[in-house]
C-alpha cells in the first residue's frame, strides 16, 4: 500500500510556504552589519505568521523583504571593511613619507 505519500505533496490548491530566510538574516546580523540585519530578522519572522493566517501575498512579501535586507546588511559590511582597509592603506603610505 503507498498510502505514505498521500499528504506529503502539496496539491495545486496547496502551495508551499515561501523561506523565511531566518537563518540568513540572523547571520547578517550577526556576522555583518547589524542595523540592517535587525528589519530582516523582522521580516523574517512575519513570513510564517502571515502564511499561516492565509495572507499568502504578504508572507511572499515578508520574505523578499527579509532577503533584501539581509543582501542590504552584507553589502554595507563589505562597503564597511573595503573603506577600512582603504584608509589603513593610505594612513600607512602617508606615514611612510613622513620625515621624523
Amino acid at each position: 500500500m503507498e498510502n505514505s505519500n498521500i499528504n506529503s505533496q502539496p496539491t495545486q490548491n496547496q502551495q508551499m510556504a515561501p523561506d523565511n530566510n531566518l537563518v540568513w538574516a540572523i547571520l547578517s546580523t550577526l556576522l555583518c552589519c547589524w542595523p540592517f540585519g535587525i528589519p530582516a530578522i523582522v521580516n523574517a519572522a512575519k513570513v510564517d505568521k502571515y502564511w499561516l493566517a492565509g495572507h499568502h501575498e504578504e508572507a511572499i512579501h515578508a520574505a523578499n523583504e527579509a532577503k533584501r535586507w539581509s543582501k542590504i546588511s552584507a553589502i554595507a559590511a563589505l562597503v564597511f571593511w573595503a573603506l577600512y582597509i582603504l584608509f589603513v592603506v593610505v594612513l600607512g603610505v602617508f606615514a611612510v613619507g613622513l620625515d621624523y
